[in-house]
């Protein structure tokens, strides 16, 4: 048995090394989709630990993706220096800090939020604790979208450009590297800094779903009072699961920023939360395979049904828009896996139940 799960492990790893190389071969495109792919289930695995361990329906995680994302952009961009004349006069060439500053500053300013948002919605449950975290979201959204009167920080709707590539060990991953005649295009050696950050953060997931942390937010989860009542501080472990929730997200954040090399509050509207909850729930709730099986699905089957949409728009005579058509086909895959797979494609297996009992005969 242990040697099969070895050579499973093995097999992935190495299937998930070469894939980019082969898929290359088609372009830029299909890789960045790999990559966005990436980043969707740093998200969804952040948000698994607010949801699936400890319970809390969260609809505005998007706003951690959105603060990491413009911590990395105005700290790697010229902007500040654009619009301070204090930060030209230290910084000439414009602000660009170095990644070991950028993402843990981008990872603790989003725990911060998430710790925020946590505090005064201790005692809500459900659906009202849903319509806080969604507010919460959408005040973010709307901070960055006019933050630039009558100071200039977040450069309103036309967002921020010019952010810096990720730079370490003297590789600059906004250019092709050369690698034994190989050439590997930037959006290749993205795949595999997201892949390592994706194993990073499986790893860690994995420790604090069987550890006491762990197991205290799914007891929270299964029942509150029955918690508390065995000694739980429910308060502070709720909070540790925002903050560390959020954390991920504020890391995936940075790491887009760079990506793109542009944000813009459109980038996290509220239709982004509701994916990735989506992600969550479609996966398989609290199940680490199942969340990464719904996040890579969600993320892949729209730019997949980019070629289903445009012959069925072209039968239709133009009528249809192709973008409404490819999110009513997104809705109704989604709508026919719930029915056919209520607790997700990956559930985590039942616990508590008794063994079924004898058919007598």
């Amino acid at each position: 048995m242990q040697n099969n799960k070895l050579f499973v492990f093995l097999a992935a790893a190495i299937g998930l090394l070469i894939v980019p190389l082969f898929v290359q071969q088609l372009g830029n495109g299909p890789v960045r989709i790999l990559d966005l792919a990436l980043l969707y289930v740093m998200l969804a695995l952040g948000l698994n630990i607010v949801v699936g361990y400890a319970g809390l329906l969260d609809l505005g995680y998007v706003a951690f993706y959105a603060v990491g994302s413009y911590m990395f952009a105005l700290l790697a961009s010229p902007h500040l220096s654009e619009n301070f004349e204090s930060i030209l006069a230290m910084f000439p060439g414009g602000l660009h800090s170095p990644l070991w500053v950028i993402i843990p500053l981008g990872a603790g300013l989003a725990g911060l939020f998430g710790v925020l948002l946590g505090a005064p919605t201790l005692k809500l449950r459900g659906d009202y604790l849903a319509i806080v975290t969604l507010g919460f979201g959408e005040i973010i959204r709307v901070f960055l979208n006019n933050l630039e009167h009558p100071v200039n920080i977040t450069n309103g709707p036309r967002g921020i450009g010019q952010i810096d590539a990720i730079h370490f060990f003297g590789i600059d991953l906004g250019k092709p590297l050369e690698v034994f005649g190989f050439t590997l295009p930037s959006v290749t050696l993205y795949y595999y800094l997201f892949l390592a950050l994706v194993v990073f953060t499986v790893i860690i997931c994995y420790r604090l779903e069987n550890s006491r942390i762990g197991r205290a937010w799914m007891a929270i989860r299964e029942d509150e009072i029955a918690a508390k009542a065995m000694g739980i501080n429910t308060r502070n472990l709720k909070l540790l699961a925002f903050g560390m929730g959020a954390t991920f997200g504020g890391v995936a954040g940075s790491m887009f920023a760079s990506f793109q090399g542009f944000v813009s509050p459109e980038s996290f509207s509220l239709q982004e939360s509701v994916m990735i909850v989506a992600m969550v729930v479609l996966g398989g709730i609290g199940h680490i395979p199942g969340v990464i099986l719904g996040a890579l699905l969600l993320s892949a089957l729209p730019e997949v049904l980019r070629y289903v949409a445009g012959p069925l728009q072209e039968m239709t005579g133009g009528r249809l828009d192709a973008a409404i058509l490819r999110q009513l086909l997104v809705a109704l895959a989604m709508i026919g896996i719930m029915l056919s797979r209520p607790r997700g494609l990956w559930p985590a297996r039942e616990h508590g139940k008794g063994a079924p009992q004898p058919v007598s005969k």
